[in-house]
């Protein structure tokens, strides 16, 4: 049976940021397929006992500052810490690399999916903006009018609820989760173990 990872992202995550091109490395060198889920944690949050970055405590908020300095440090990936444009509004982005996921394959949706998260922690750019985000597009080699008029679809939007219900039930609460089977690992300092699961087969 093929390897599969189900990859539960949020585009504003800076934790996300930090594992999108190793967990892409790490499905290419097993021959994993890949398979992106931008859900809504907000939602996640709410139905799993977490809270969103404004409502954790000073102490919390002040150590992941330090923790994305170190992360910083350890990948060698610019982040900025504070960027100017987070959290960004995710609802045209998700919908567009959710569109993508559904009428072109799982490649393309991904590839926008970390282009986006560029933007906001490397660019200082908003990709909930229009123009930002068809720039966004084309460099990811796409369509830019096509892919912004996909992602107005409506029924993207339901099918990201959905997704996220699923994921809820599945028993995803934070950002990223990468599912192999029945084993989730939550978190881009988790990388190493989806690897020796990816080793296992």
């Amino acid at each position: 049976m093929a390897l599969h990872i189900d990859y539960y992202a949020s585009l504003n995550s800076p934790w996300t940021h930090l594992g999108a091109a190793r967990i892409e490395a790490l499905a290419k060198q097993h021959g994993a397929s890949l398979r992106i889920f931008p859900v809504d944690f907000g939602t996640i949050f709410a139905g799993s006992g977490g809270l969103p970055l404004p409502k954790r405590s000073p102490q919390r908020q002040a150590y992941r500052l330090q923790e994305l300095a170190r992360w910083r440090e350890a990948t060698g990936i610019p982040i900025t810490i504070q960027p100017k444009h987070f959290p960004s509004s995710e609802a045209l982005t998700s919908a567009c690399v959710i569109g993508l996921r559904e009428t072109e394959g799982d490649a393309p949706a991904i590839r926008l999916a970390h282009r986006v998260l560029k933007a906001v922690w490397e660019d200082e750019l908003n990709p909930a903006d229009r123009d930002v985000l068809a720039g966004l597009v084309g460099e990811c080699g796409l369509d830019p009018a096509a892919v912004l008029a996909l992602g107005d679809d409506p029924r993207w939007a339901a099918m990201r609820e959905a997704d996220t219900a699923a994921a809820l039930a599945r028993g995803v609460f934070g950002a990223p989760s990468y599912v192999v089977g029945e084993d989730i690992f939550w978190g881009q300092d988790r990388l190493e173990f989806v690897a020796k699961r990816l080793a296992k087969g």
